[in-house]
């Protein structure tokens, strides 16, 4: 990480997507004068299509025309974790980019596999970085702080830089008893607020309801009282990459002694 800075020297936040909408999570931080920034991407998400305003669509890809421009200056792409609209636009995108890769095990894993569904040879240049770890990306240093939410290894990103420091929570929670990983660690995001954050940049779907989202655990106990109680066969549709509540659907069965049968959709 850089120690010092120029007067011309900016810190700054662009999103290609996911601002204001659900999916297509892409976000890009620069630091550097406007003529010589650094660029960082996290994520590379893709969204679904919604109603009548897009027939024929299958998937929703960023806009990556203002950094393909600056591919040269790109330093890197964090994925925060393995769902869809964070990781699902990577293989049609990544061409156009030809950066370095940063994940965990189980995101590294998953795209892996996303590669082989394509039929795509070529292999992506994947680093694999420690659960909680800190590392390098060109000028930015980077800290991976464990959040809770509904498939192994999400994480918040602390992106420190010489004109301080952002926090990019990426999807989470605030429960202190999920069903998949560790909670939220409050401890470690108030040791960054005892830092000085300069901003916060947060995936907040839902926050402007009022009320308190249950934890995923009295999700299961419901799942789980419903299960049993019910006279006949229980269909449960599920997005396939939320591995708790299909964790929490597979105990309810085991419990009420029923038997569980995965189907698949035509496509």
């Amino acid at each position: 990480m850089a120690a010092s800075r120029a007067p011309s020297d900016e810190f700054v936040f662009v999103a290609l997507g996911g601002i204001g909408e659900i999916g297509m999570n892409c976000y890009l931080y620069g630091l550097g004068p406007p003529d010589a920034r650094r660029w960082l991407m996290i994520d590379l998400g893709i969204t679904f299509p919604e109603g009548e305003n897009d027939p024929g669509i299958d998937v929703i890809l960023p806009d990556l025309r203002f950094i393909e421009e600056e591919r040269g200056a790109l330093a890197g792409l964090v994925l925060t974790h393995a769902h869809e609209d964070h990781i699902g636009a990577v293989i049609e995108l990544w061409p156009r980019l030809r950066v370095p890769i940063f994940a965990t095990a189980f995101t590294a894993a998953m795209l892996k596999s996303k590669l082989a569904e394509f039929g795509r040879k070529a292999e992506l240049p994947i680093t694999e970085v420690p659960l909680n770890g800190r590392f390098d990306v060109g000028p930015f240093n980077l800290e991976l702080v464990a959040v809770a939410h509904s498939i192994p290894e999400p994480y918040a990103v602390a992106v420190r830089t010489a004109l301080g420091l952002a926090l990019h929570t990426g999807d989470w929670k605030l429960d202190a008893t999920p069903l998949l990983g560790p909670p939220t660690d409050a401890d470690r995001l108030a040791q960054l607020g005892a830092e000085g954050v300069t901003a916060m940049i947060c995936d907040s779907t839902n926050a402007l309801r009022e009320g308190r989202s249950p934890s995923e655990r009295d999700v299961a106990r419901s799942l789980a009282g419903i299960i049993k109680s019910a006279k006949r066969r229980v269909a449960v549709t599920i997005f396939a990459s939320n591995v708790s509540r299909i964790r929490a659907v597979a105990d309810a069965a085991r419990s009420a002694g029923r038997q569980l049968v995965v189907g698949l959709p035509r496509l």
